[in-house]
């Protein structure tokens, strides 16, 4: 077992409640940090904000005085409701390594985090990589509310050992701490909203621990949790992003590129927003049993994980709509009404025509964008039948 007391947890670990108030006085003092809150609110708030930041000194308080009202104005705002599904499976005496779907950079952990708080349960800490800590500012912000970091785009030893130290950080937090954590099933979102978990990411995490490779994970606690958005505010951003790899497979994004996606992702119109707690798999892990291949250990693992999240998924009527446009079919037109369908191919429209950016798009690919989009709309649809019913379609 990794022997955590003698690990320096320091560069990846939430600031400790000691700096807080010093690294919050640094904060307020960023130009970048006072223009991305003036997103949010009017200029002559910010100073009252100031001052109540300031007067903070733990994460604790910054995240019930602070944090969860702007999430609940964020939620307000841009949301048609937060629901909650799932808290029988939730045990206050446990900690728990939240594993859920990627569909938004920002708001995954923080609408879960919103709903632990709406129901007095302790959040979690979130693990967030350092590709999107893109300033000094960011970090630190991250860091003050609860925030781990992974280490992404390192060289292969330099990897390696921050993997085990990540995979010893997470086991501390559950084990010692006894803090539960949110990881994301994959580095990076599901473009075409098909969420599947990297085996990478299960390795990773049975690297530390005691015993066997399935030992290791009871040791954390997995549970899946099923993140379901009506609307996804960057599905024509997606889109854009397949066009431009379809033109040129070499395309890759700017930094830019995922700023402005973390912008649209938070302050634009998501409609109803769902998470669903399922039990953790401690189970099911006992009864697959351990293989001598971690390899297919792993995959076992993915499967279990995936399965979860698919069957938890909530539906909502434009992922019936989406799925029979794709198919050609009115095999759920019970599930909508031909308004529903109307609207939603309007929506569809609206949204392709903000790809402004991308020059001479051909009637070809105008289809092409729309068929992604409708992709992204229907798989969440498309892996729940394949779960629940081994649905052959694809």
């Amino acid at each position: 077992m990794t022997n955590t007391n003698t690990l320096d947890f320091s560069d990846i670990a939430p600031y400790d409640d000691s700096m807080f108030k010093e690294k919050m006085a640094q904060l307020v003092k960023e130009p970048g940090f006072l223009h991305a809150v003036g997103y949010t609110m009017p200029k002559e708030a910010l100073p009252a904000l100031i001052d109540e930041l300031l007067k903070i000194d733990n994460k604790h308080d910054f995240q019930h005085q602070v944090m969860f009202p702007f999430l609940e104005m964020l939620a307000k705002s841009t949301t048609s409701g937060i629901s909650l599904g799932g808290v029988k499976n939730y045990n206050p005496a446990l900690s728990y390594t939240m594993i859920t779907n990627h569909r938004d950079i920002v708001l995954d952990a923080s609408f879960l985090n919103l709903s632990l708080l709406r129901k007095s349960l302790p959040t979690t800490e979130i693990a967030i990589g350092n590709n999107l800590l893109i300033y000094d500012w960011i970090t630190d912000l991250v860091r003050l509310n609860k925030s781990f970091i992974v280490k992404r785009k390192t060289g292969l030893r330099e990897g390696l050992e921050a993997a085990k130290k990540l995979s010893a950080y997470i086991h501390y937090c559950i084990l010692e701490k006894h803090q539960s954590i949110w990881i994301a099933q994959r580095e990076g979102r599901a473009k075409d909203s098909s969420d599947h978990t990297q085996e990478s990411l299960v390795k990773m995490l049975a690297i530390a621990g005691d015993g066997p490779f399935m030992e290791k994970l009871k040791e954390i606690n997995l549970m899946p949790v099923a993140l379901s958005y009506e609307y996804d505010p960057n599905d024509y951003l997606k889109a854009r992003e397949f066009l431009l790899k379809h033109r040129n497979p070499d395309f890759k994004k700017s930094q830019r590129d995922d700023l402005f996606s973390m912008e649209t992702g938070l302050l634009q119109f998501k409609g109803r927003v769902h998470c669903q707690l399922t039990p953790r798999i401690n189970v099911k892990l006992d009864q697959i049993g351990d293989f001598k291949d971690t390899n297919t250990a792993a995959r076992m693992v993915c499967r279990l994980i995936d399965q979860a999240i698919h069957r938890s998924y909530e539906i909502f009527s434009i992922n019936y709509i989406a799925f029979d446009l794709l198919n050609g079919g009115n095999r759920f037109a019970r599930k909508y009404t031909e308004e529903e369908r109307k609207n939603f191919e309007d929506y569809l429209e609206e949204q392709i025509a903000k790809i402004t950016d991308v020059p001479d798009i051909t009637p070809e690919e105008h289809d092409y964008l729309r068929e992604m989009m409708l992709v992204m709309y229907a798989n969440p649809l498309k892996n729940k039948l394949k779960t629940l019913l081994g649905d052959p379609i694809d």
